[in-house]
């Protein structure tokens, strides 16, 4: 029995497929079974008529962005309808959604990763994805203690890998809140076109909405709708003046279309 909210995917190959009803049916009733009851909700539902070796679903990129939007999982009915693709995969396994299939288990880390592959064929396993990118990390920082006239590897090796994993660590949160802003803008720029354009008044159509704050907070606060907006403006604030668009100035700009 499954619980919480969802977004359903749904794929048939050929318009055939879709017009009979025969594939979709089937992919329905595997989704039903696999929340079984419970208190769930399907927040939306997208279906695709597409062959399963093509990478370009535009339904698979809103279901993926809908599911990132408000933080809930994407649910399969079966493997073979997302990864018979390579472009598929890398997609998956870096979007940040948690996909749930009706056919296999839930599986954590690098066995369900390994199960994902296996079963697409075009990827190599996570050990030897972390096997490569120790390497390079080892081969950068041997590069770097040439460069510095550093002490050979020794006794602060750990310090320069740590050091090397925060960077990377600060660049991966980034580019995650570039991500997610990227998926509020076009969320915001509906409200303000129906003119919604106080921060306030955003604040509140985005907390009706169900769609979580950053830190994955159900309540929005002015302040917070006028960092997403400042960051957004920030992205392309290379607008002949260059100048950066502050949060203050937001406020007095929301109804004159500046920002989105």
């Amino acid at each position: 029995m499954a619980d919480g909210d969802y977004v359903a995917y749904y794929r048939v190959s050929t318009a055939r497929q879709g017009a009979s009803g025969l594939g979709l049916e089937a992919q329905h009733a595997a989704v039903e079974a696999y929340l079984n009851g419970g208190a769930w909700r399907i927040l939306g539902e997208f279906t695709e008529v597409e062959s399963g070796r093509k990478s370009e679903r535009p339904e698979l990129h809103k279901a993926l962005h809908k599911a990132r939007l408000h933080r809930v999982p994407l649910i399969v009915a079966k493997v073979d309808r997302l990864t018979r693709s390579k472009g598929f995969l890398e997609r998956l396994l870096e979007s940040g959604v948690d996909v749930r299939f009706c056919d296999i288990p839930k599986i954590e880390g690098a066995t369900g990763r390994f199960l994902l592959q296996q079963m697409a064929a075009v990827a190599e396993l996570e050990a030897g994805l972390i096997s490569t990118r120790t390497k390079a990390a080892l081969a950068a920082a041997k590069e770097r203690r040439k460069k510095k006239e550093l002490p050979p590897l020794g006794g602060n090796r750990g310090v320069k890998l740590t050091q090397a994993a925060q960077e990377a660590g600060r660049a991966a949160q980034t580019a995650r809140a570039t991500a997610r802003n990227h998926d509020l803008a076009p969320v915001i720029e509906e409200l303000r076109t129906a003119g919604i354009t106080s921060l306030a008044g955003l604040a509140e159509a985005l907390t009706s909405r169900g769609i979580p704050t950053a830190r994955g907070k159900a309540q929005w606060a002015p302040v917070q709708v006028a960092r997403v907006l400042e960051r957004l403006e920030a992205g392309r604030r290379l607008n002949g003046s260059g100048r950066r668009i502050t949060a203050r100035r937001l406020t007095s700009c929301l109804t004159h279309s500046e920002l989105l």
